[in-house]
């Protein structure tokens, strides 16, 4: 099976090969003989009732400083990709949506991993919340008098942007903590969506677990620990990486959660755990993919692409003829 593959993400030029994500499911892709095409979401466009991109034919290899080579650029129809793979980052924004939105013109004659209707549907600090009984207490509202009692009973909490990435703008307020006006002055001057609170896990100082799952099945994980002075633990923020497995809840975590992911189309997920909770389901962008075969010499990427293959061929067997 030799499939046409296009990969929206942000620019490949400043990716690092030694952990981008992205940069494996196109190693992959191309491992099996599949065409590559490059684009950004800038580089977008509907017209006519047709979705088109300005994509460069991509070639890559895992070497620092060359990693990739551009054929020339075209005007690509995206219905004639047979998969699109959306991969930008963050922030979830009007940016993003309207990716996803551009995105359902083709899905799911082609196929766009992640389901973009799903992807827009489950931002991730928010789709937690549809699971009972896997959160840490928590609290989301632009109410000052809320997120005063909130801390009122909690004491340690952290608060965060409800569609913040990467660990920016995570902050631990401890009880006798008097930067808690200005950082909602802050919150309020920056962000127009409500904050999200939680009661503070001690247990992040002993990591905070990333699980890959594939069509909703536990494939890996790794132990991301925090800095020294720093309560994020997000490969983004500084964390390191430490090998681990997957604890009995941690497993009933992903069984309460899997069958929801593979219904809905989000074949590649991370999700983040800490001590017996989980704090979010990452459906966008996931990482943890290179520091995750390292640990446990593994080929996660393999996975995902047979997964996608298999998505693609029932599709494609489903077809109206």
């Amino acid at each position: 099976m030799s499939l046409a593959v296009a990969i929206q993400m942000d620019p490949i030029e400043t990716i690092n090969v030694d952990a981008d994500s992205t940069f494996m499911l196109a190693l992959e892709a191309q491992a099996r003989g599949h065409g590559l095409y490059h684009y950004l979401p800038t580089e977008l466009a509907f017209r006519d009732g047709r979705l088109y991109a300005r994509a460069r034919p991509l070639e890559v290899r895992r070497e620092r400083g060359n990693h990739f080579s551009f054929g020339a650029q075209q005007n690509i129809d995206l219905s004639t990709m047979d998969v699109i793979l959306m991969r930008q980052d963050p922030p979830f924004d009007m940016a993003y949506i309207t990716a996803t939105h551009l995105l359902e013109h083709v899905h799911p004659a082609t196929l766009v991993v992640n389901d973009p209707i799903h992807v827009r549907n489950a931002p991730e600090k928010l789709f937690v919340t549809h699971f009972d009984g896997l959160l840490p207490p928590t609290l989301i509202t632009s109410d000052r008098a809320e997120i005063a009692a909130f801390r009122a009973e909690h004491k340690d909490i952290i608060i965060k942007p409800l569609f913040g990435n990467g660990g920016a703008d995570v902050f631990h307020i401890t009880p006798d903590d008097e930067n808690m006006g200005a950082l909602l002055e802050m919150f309020t001057d920056k962000y127009r969506e409500p904050i999200i609170v939680q009661r503070y896990l001690p247990e992040v100082r002993e990591g905070d677990k990333r699980i890959i799952l594939v069509d909703g099945t536990p494939v890996g994980a790794v132990s991301r620990i925090p800095a020294k002075g720093d309560a994020r633990a997000n490969f983004h923020a500084g964390g390191g990486a430490r090998k681990t497995t997957l604890t009995a809840r941690e497993h009933e975590i992903c069984d309460a959660i899997g069958p929801s992911l593979k219904e809905r189309g989000l074949i590649f997920v991370g999700i983040d755990v800490i001590g017996d909770y989980l704090t979010e389901i990452n459906v966008t962008s996931p990482t943890g993919i290179q520091e995750i075969n390292r640990l446990d010499n593994i080929h996660i990427e393999k996975l995902l692409w047979d997964a996608i293959e298999i998505r693609f061929a029932q599709r494609r067997d489903h077809r109206p003829m």
